[in-house]
């Protein structure tokens, strides 16, 4: 569908796409570009479209900003990438990963789900008026659980147990669908009081935290 393909932004993202692309056999160094992608940060969209001549369909990858920011463009999509990325790894982070395609019309729409299986993404369509509740959806999978994970580290540490045992625990938590288990799918109170004594002693400043996720986490 496109063959020739300009990719503003090589960050964490950008680098990624454009690796997939380049293997997919797109044309990336093109001054006559049939779709631009825009690979910037949040901020710099509506400046970065500005800066692109009407005419070839253009997208951005961001999933909490509006199709408008692409204005004065009418040929446009939305395609994010819900995935975390990083520039250690190259186009294979793109494996397996879901997409949001935010379209106007049912040709913006083919278009960003072409660009979806181009990149090795499982693309669904998001409406517009979603995108930032979906955006903090998936925020608090990705950047909560680095939280999650330092705050259990510490205590591993301070117990004198190596933090990085948490990681098979915490990949077969998902594995395993998210089933809940321990104390408190057990209803064991007094594992739980015990654990809010210990925190208390050791790391004060984490029991908040440890209360408020015994509320959201409680059946």
């Amino acid at each position: 569908m496109f063959k020739r393909i300009r990719i503003v932004g090589r960050g964490r993202v950008g680098a990624a796409v454009a690796a997939r692309l380049r293997d997919r056999g797109a044309e990336l160094e093109t001054d006559r570009p049939e779709l631009v992608l825009l690979c910037v940060p949040d901020a710099a969209i509506h400046a970065a479209a500005a800066d692109v001549a009407v005419g070839p369909w253009i997208a951005h990858v961001s999933g909490a900003t509006p199709l408008a920011a692409l204005s004065p463009h009418a040929l446009r999509f939305g395609l994010h990438p819900l995935q975390t990325f990083t520039k250690r790894r190259g186009a294979e982070q793109l494996d397996g990963a879901w997409a949001a395609v935010t379209a106007e019309d049912g040709d913006a729409r083919l278009r960003g789900h072409w660009l979806a299986g181009q990149l090795g993404l499982r693309a669904f369509d998001l409406p517009e008026r979603s995108r930032v509740l979906y955006h903090a959806g998936g925020t608090i999978a990705a950047n909560y659980l680095v939280t999650l994970f330092r705050a259990a580290s510490r205590l591993l540490e301070i117990a004198g147990a190596p933090p990085e045992a948490l990681v098979p625990l915490m990949r077969r938590t998902i594995e395993n669908g998210f089933e809940l288990t321990g104390p408190i799918s057990r209803g064991d109170r007094l594992t739980i009081d015990a654990h809010l004594a210990a925190i208390h002693d050791a790391a004060p400043d984490l029991e908040p935290m440890y209360r408020a996720l015994l509320e959201a986490t409680a059946p």
